[in-house]
This record gives structure tokens, sequence and C-alpha cells, in this order.
């Protein structure tokens, strides 16, 4: 069973302050993103679309929550590189400061085999989405060479909202709108009822399991 999201005191730069992660996604979905340092290419080009996609996020009520193993004094010039890279008028999400890994260690980020100068581990390319119930949804760990793609995000949250309330699952490669299939969990007359548009895919095996749905509104 999914268990809370740990919800720590933590310090982040952007006139959040001290704030816990809990209070600040409140009544609705978070995601909580981690970068492995500041000033560093792939990061930079990372938060930079984070910010241009906020707005998709803010309409599907995801508050956004970054991490990186730097202090905030280090936050604040770094955000004048991601600005200026973005084309942006500002960063509107908090980046919250680890320098001492605390956090990246309790929420098991860390990279091995990426280090820092001072051959201390870099933390890897983590995304942590948090349903309204504070309860992790999905995890992805990318290694710090390889940068996000947050269209994936958007889809991952689209399909983690609608089968939520929904009896029905995503196939692969599903985009919001697209067919989805129903629970194998809804039986005969229940799935006729709520799918009156369902159709039965034939497979070999002659079991009626492929049943797909128009997406439910």
């Amino acid at each position: 069973a999914a268990t809370l999201f740990p919800s720590s005191g933590i310090n982040a730069e952007y006139g959040a302050g001290t704030l816990k992660l809990h209070e600040y996604f409140g009544d609705g979905w978070g995601i909580f993103f981690t970068h492995p340092a500041d000033y560093t290419p792939v990061c930079t080009t990372e938060l930079s679309m984070v910010e241009k996609m906020t707005p998709e996020f803010t309409k599907r009520n995801v508050k956004l929550i970054a991490l990186s193993c730097n202090s905030v004094d280090d936050h604040k010039g770094w955000s004048k590189d991601i600005m200026a890279h973005g084309d942006l008028e500002g960063v509107s999400f908090p980046i919250i400061e680890d320098p001492g890994r605390e956090l990246a260690v309790k929420y098991g980020m860390l990279d091995p085999d990426e280090k820092d100068k001072a051959g201390l581990p870099l933390t890897a390319r983590a995304v942590f989405i948090v349903g309204p119930d504070k309860k992790l949804k999905l995890s992805i760990l990318y290694p710090a060479t390889t940068g996000r793609n947050f269209d994936e995000l958007l889809r991952v949250v689209d399909s983690l909202q609608l089968t939520a309330y929904k009896k029905v699952a995503t196939p692969a490669n599903w985009q919001s709108g697209g067919d989805c299939m129903v629970l194998p969990s809804v039986k005969g007359a229940e799935a006729a009822t709520l799918f009156p548009s369902m159709r039965i895919e034939s497979v070999p095996s002659g079991r009626e399991y492929m049943r797909f749905t128009p997406q439910p509104q």
C-alpha cells in the first residue's frame, strides 16, 4: 500500500522561507523534482522548461517544487541564468536548499556514479508525484546526464487524475482524450452500464480482456 510522502521542514528560495511539503501542496497534487547542482547546463534547461509549462500544471491543480544541493544564496544567482536561458520574467516555484545532502539521503536521491568537484555524490534527477491524499503516486529516477521530458510528466498527471476517479486504465502511449481500457475488476452488467461504447478486441486466447472505451468525462 502507498505510504504518506514525508513532509520535512525545508528552506527554499523565492520568498517561501521554511515550509512543509504537505502544507505547500495543500489539497491538490504536487510534483517534487530534484537536480544535481546549481549552475549546471541540463538543470538550467529543465527549470526553464518547467517555468514555461507552469500554467499547464496549474490547470491540473499541481504545485511544483524543486531541490538542488546548493544554498538559497546560490539559487538566487542561478535563477538569473534560468530566466535568461528561457527568456523568463521570473521563476514562480520554490527551490529547496540542501547543501549538506540531508534531504537527498532521506529521499533516496543520490546518484553514486555522479560526483561534484569535492567528491560528494550528486543528487539524481528524481521526480515524485504526490496525490491529494499525500501519498506517493509515481517516482522516476533519471541519471544526472539525462534531462527529463516534462511533456511526459503532464501526460502522467492526466492519467493519474483520470484513473483515480474513473474505472479505467490508460494504454501504452496514451494521450489525454484517447481511448482507455476498462479495468479487469469491472464485470459484465456494470461494464455495459458504465461504458456503453465499450469495444472488445478479439485475441487468439479467446479471452475478452482487451476492452476499450472512449475516455470517460
